[in-house]
């Protein structure tokens, strides 16, 4: 087995989501994962990870992520939009075009939801040689609540690619539109080792998926928009990829209009007992529980930071 910790910030719940998703996909790729939060040090607290083999564990679910590639898939008989348009009516700070969606999607015999919808198809993470990882959270068309924040045209699957190999301005003339903002495979390449200690670094981002507290930008509210002064929001590919993976198997609790609860766990668990106990209900012996609001932009949902409600 192979253990290591990084850095995290339980306020951010982005940063406990993310924390999940490190614990599931390192139990798909290496197995055998157990993962719990260290808060002796109030200063800094920690996540531990743990998994087979002798790898860092943190180190192998950033290098699958840096390689990986997002694959779409829908319903038998879905028929995908000739077209996706950009998303410039919303306030999500992205000022550039990812590429186009050309790839045949797959179809499946077995969907979450009871139809597919284009900007909501869920999403298999593909990288050669290892097992898919499935992102589909926002898809779930049983009775829990799906914690879709994003929102306009933009695909859940445009965003996952954004979030792993970075966006694109748009062609100018000849020339093909250079990196824009950041994914994780940039990241991986140009800061490799900071990555592996401190997985949840910040760089200028487009349209997200809204669970990096760092990136909400209505904290003022005072009417400006990133789209209107064609500016960028600082946030983690790192937190938005793998805090959608930690959602695949469980929730938040909703409480209220726009407030949610989440709890950190104090104890390493395995994936099957790390679900319940982020909800707050059950799961963990030792727990500090914390809620949050999400704000709202348009029409997008936005994670904000949380104040802590309990300790056990």
């Amino acid at each position: 087995m192979s253990e290591a910790s990084i850095p995290v910030d339980l306020f951010n719940p982005g940063h406990v989501f993310a924390c999940l998703g490190f614990l599931e996909a390192a139990d798909v790729l290496l197995g055998d994962a157990e993962g719990g939060f260290d808060w002796s040090d109030s200063a800094s607290v920690l996540f531990q990870l743990k998994a087979t083999g002798e790898v860092d564990p943190f180190e192998t679910v950033l290098a699958y992520l840096a390689a990986a590639q997002p694959a779409a898939y829908a319903p038998k008989g879905f028929l995908e939009p000739a077209t996706e348009q950009a998303d410039d009516d919303e306030d999500s700070g992205e000022d550039v075009d990812t590429e186009g969606d050309v790839s045949a999607l797959m179809q499946a015999e077995v969907f979450p939801a009871k139809s597919g919808d284009s900007t909501s198809l869920p999403v298999f993470l593909q990288c050669s040689g290892r097992p898919n990882i499935a992102v589909s959270h926002w898809a779930d068309g049983s009775s829990r609540d799906t914690f879709k924040l994003y929102a306009g045209n933009r695909s859940a699957k445009k965003i996952t690619r954004a979030m792993l190999t970075g966006a694109r301005g748009k062609p100018n003339g000849q020339t093909g539109g250079g990196i824009k903002a950041r994914g994780i495979s940039q990241l991986w390449a140009d800061q490799r080792d900071e990555l592996i200690k401190s997985p949840f670094l910040l760089t200028p981002m487009g349209g997200s998926f809204n669970f990096d507290a760092r990136g909400a930008w209505t904290a003022i509210d005072a009417g400006y928009s990133p789209n209107t002064q064609k500016h960028q929001v600082a946030s983690s590919p790192v937190v938005q990829v793998l805090a959608a993976i930690g959602l695949e198997h469980a929730r938040p609790c909703e409480f209220g209009v726009r407030q949610v609860r989440y709890a950190a766990w104090g104890e390493m668990l395995p994936p099957i007992l790390a679900r319940p106990a982020l909800s707050g209900r059950d799961g963990a012996s030792l727990r500090k529980t914390f809620k949050f609001e999400l704000a709202l932009s348009g029409k997008n949902k936005i994670a904000t930071f949380s104040q802590l409600e309990h300790t056990s």
